[in-house]
């Protein structure tokens, strides 16, 4: 994705607007000349984009940290046209509104596209993020997790069901289970050992059985390849795709990453871990399962035990495999 460079704005706050003028240059002259970076005489910053006679305005003051608005400009060297004027009044969101350049920057390219929709649309995206900052980056455990989740989401479970399948993704908000239905939930587990299916369990309840239903397991093993084509950013906008116009069920997956402490901001990092999955398949875990659970202590946990995690090994447990493609699984 681009982003508009600091040096761009470091060279318009080296000006000095008065009254309502701003000063302003080329954004991303790369890309579009329709964009631009603009300041105004109290140093807010901007985004301008031109609009072409037939092309619609837009007002937004929806957009925390923003106000959109359209009205007759003259940038310098150019005749009074209306643009669209994006104005940051957040200092703190400066980041964001570079990220926002570019995504509006890469949408102009496409000459059918309304700037309008696309500014409402970018807009509405990054509006559920900007009260994330600042946030730090995940962790590496923390990013394979996420990692495997979104596979399971993307290539398993979008496919098959459609948008609606993304409010049964429970995990961020701290439910027992990753994914969870009325009659049936799902544990995601992730691994990158060299020894196959070892994953590590965090408390006795994790591979419970939901109330109602059944219990499965996605068992992810994946190597990091510098080769390697997928990552979470690429997985999010894999996400986002197939989403597509559910306004519902984008809100709850934009929410879902906000939860679990994704940034957009550090996509760039995130994009530098690149995970081949090697093996995803399906388990049940049914009585013969590698597991310890409250079932397993009938007199109560051992005096002075407050958490058990462990390792379980699934080489040799093929028979709970219900399904080992996601061309053809069903939850049996």
């Amino acid at each position: 994705m681009n982003r508009i460079d600091s040096d761009t704005w470091s060279k318009l706050e080296s000006s000095s607007p008065t009254g309502e003028q701003l000063v302003a240059r080329r954004a991303l002259p790369s890309v579009t000349d329709r964009l631009y970076c603009a300041i105004d005489s109290i140093g807010i910053r901007h985004l301008l984009i031109n609009l072409k006679p037939e092309e619609d305005e837009l007002h937004d003051a929806q957009s925390r940290g923003l106000a959109v608005d359209s009205r007759d400009m003259v940038v310098q060297g150019q005749p009074a046209i209306k643009y669209i004027d994006i104005e940051c009044r957040d200092v703190f969101g400066h980041s964001i509104l570079d990220l926002i350049g570019g995504e509006i920057a890469d949408g102009l390219t496409d000459e059918k596209k309304q700037p309008a929709e696309l500014v409402k649309r970018v807009l509405t995206k990054w509006r559920r993020f900007w009260g994330q900052l600042p946030q730090q980056l995940l962790s590496k455990d923390e990013q394979i997790g996420l990692f495997a989740e979104l596979w399971f989401l993307a290539v398993w479970l979008l496919p098959k069901f459609g948008s609606d399948i993304v409010l049964t993704w429970r995990g961020p908000w701290a439910s027992r289970h990753d994914f969870e239905w009325p009659d049936k939930s799902v544990e995601v587990k992730a691994t990158t050992s060299t020894r196959g299916r070892i994953h590590k369990i965090h408390g006795i309840t994790q591979l419970e059985e939901p109330v109602t239903g059944s219990l499965f397991l996605f068992s992810a093993c994946l190597r990091e390849e510098t080769g390697a084509i997928d990552s979470i950013p690429g997985l999010i906008e894999n996400c986002r795709k197939q989403i597509g116009g559910s306004d519902d069920a984008l809100t709850r997956f934009e929410s879902a990453l906000v939860k679990v402490g994704y940034s957009p901001l550090f996509q760039d990092e995130y994009a530098k871990l690149k995970l081949r999955v090697v093996e995803g398949v399906l388990f049940r875990v049914s009585n013969d399962f590698p597991r310890i659970t409250t079932a397993s202590f009938p007199s109560g946990m051992p005096p002075g035990i407050e958490q058990i995690e462990y390792e379980i090994n699934l080489n040799t447990f093929d028979h709970l495999i219900v399904a080992n493609s996601p061309d053809t699984f069903q939850f049996e």
